[in-house]
């Protein structure tokens, strides 16, 4: 009886192997006929199609351009990052044997790393060769500028240079003292803030496109309207009929995609030239660095999701109302 037995359930899962096999060749050959169609159905549609995949693209460029000018921003200002240096401006009347002594001084400092002296002359000197005003400086009656100290502190954190400058400007000598990278500093904060204001942005935006999409879908559920009633009549599955329109949603968003990167593209080329151009002028090796074909693809499939994600929206609410009466 066990031989028997065994047969029996050999005999039985052969069968099984064939129903999934049949049911996997069937899914995977509606997947590809529900691709296929609704791409058809897109364009046959060009206007309109290339309308929405237009729309979408400019939502989702928008956000992406802006923070592709943040990301090179970065770059910038991580170029122009140097050490932390203090400027100590002595008092006008300060004679540069004491100006010096007082530098050597300060560079016996356990927290200061070295301290160098710049003769108000000197800083004169250096101030016309930079800015080109000779003739302004030749009708001086003296000289403006005081004399100068620059300070290198060993240690680089916000709360130990503010201290340290603190302490700078207490002494009687000096007039006042300027942190270099005061200004960088207020660029990182501010880029900090875009960064935030782009988030938000493309929050709101990505949001703008899936509620587009999803009214795109809605439309095409209610044209289809008598052919899903025809298909569930005769027994078929939600899932059955939410393919087609998944699909295209799915073309929607991926063409949107496109249209995104082509944008970002475009529009980094045409800023390069001038940027580059503007670089050079100030002796900076810095260029204008777009997406890239990796980012690039990742746009692509962004767009693609949020086709897929609104098209889902869109079939969930629309699709249960359409029965058979």
């Amino acid at each position: 009886m066990a031989p028997k037995a065994a047969k029996a359930s050999a005999g039985n899962a052969r069968p099984r192997q064939i129903r999934w096999a049949q049911r996997w060749r069937g899914w995977r050959r509606h997947h590809s006929q529900s691709a296929a169609d609704s791409l058809a159905k897109v364009l046959q549609q060009p206007v309109s199609s290339a309308m929405t995949w237009l729309v979408i693209g400019i939502a989702i460029a928008l956000p992406t351009g802006l923070w592709v000018v943040l990301d090179n921003l970065s770059q910038l200002s991580g170029q122009l990052d140097r050490p932390a240096q203090l400027s100590v401006f002595l008092q006008m009347d300060a004679q540069a044997q004491d100006a010096r002594s007082l530098a050597l001084t300060l560079a016996q400092r356990d927290d200061i790393h070295s301290a160098t002296f710049i003769d108000r002359d000197q800083a004169l000197t250096e101030f016309v060769q930079r800015s080109g005003m000779g003739e302004l400086a030749q009708g001086l009656a003296e000289n403006p500028l005081p004399h100068l100290l620059l300070i290198d502190p060993v240690a680089a954190s916000p709360d130990t240079l503010a201290a340290l400058r603190g302490e700078l400007e207490a002494l009687p000598e000096v007039q006042e003292a300027l942190l270099d990278t005061l200004w960088l500093q207020r660029l990182q904060s501010l880029m900090t803030l875009g960064r935030r204001a782009v988030q938000l942005l493309a929050a709101l935006l990505l949001a703008a496109v899936v509620l587009v999409l999803g009214n795109t879908i809605r439309l095409a559920i209610e044209s289809r309207r008598d052919e899903i009633v025809i298909v569930k009549l005769v027994g078929g599955t939600d899932a059955f009929v939410r393919r087609p329109l998944l699909y295209t949603g799915l073309w929607f968003g991926l063409g949107g995609g496109v249209v995104a990167a082509i944008l970002v593209a475009l529009g980094t080329l045409l800023l390069a030239a001038p940027v580059n151009a503007l670089s050079g002028a100030y002796q900076s090796s810095f260029m204008l660095q777009g997406l890239g074909l990796v980012n690039s693809l990742q746009l692509v499939l962004l767009g693609a999701l949020l086709g897929l994600a609104g098209a889902w929206l869109a079939v969930a609410r629309h699709l249960k109302a359409i029965e058979p009466r």
